[in-house]
């Protein structure tokens, strides 16, 4: 398994990371490599809604170039 090293973290970070890791009684290691795999599935999630998204508007309906305008029909609709 690769080994990954982190280099100038601040202290804040690193308190923070160790009271977590100690709440959740995981090693240092443990609880960052749980974040992480965390992170990573939130931002796949947030690729595939974006995808899923761009698929809905290349879908959507777009009337023809010569397609009256929706207000003449109207005004032409109320004048019968």
């Amino acid at each position: 398994m690769p080994t990954l090293h982190v280099r100038s973290v601040p202290n804040d970070v690193y308190e923070q990371l160790r009271s977590l890791a100690q709440l959740k009684q995981r090693s240092l290691s443990a609880q960052v490599v749980a974040m992480l795999q965390r992170a990573l599935e939130a931002e796949a999630q947030q690729q595939r809604q974006e995808q899923l998204l761009d698929a809905i508007h290349r879908r959507r309906f777009a009337p023809p170039d010569a397609a009256p305008d929706s207000t003449d029909l109207l005004q032409e609709d109320r004048l019968r």
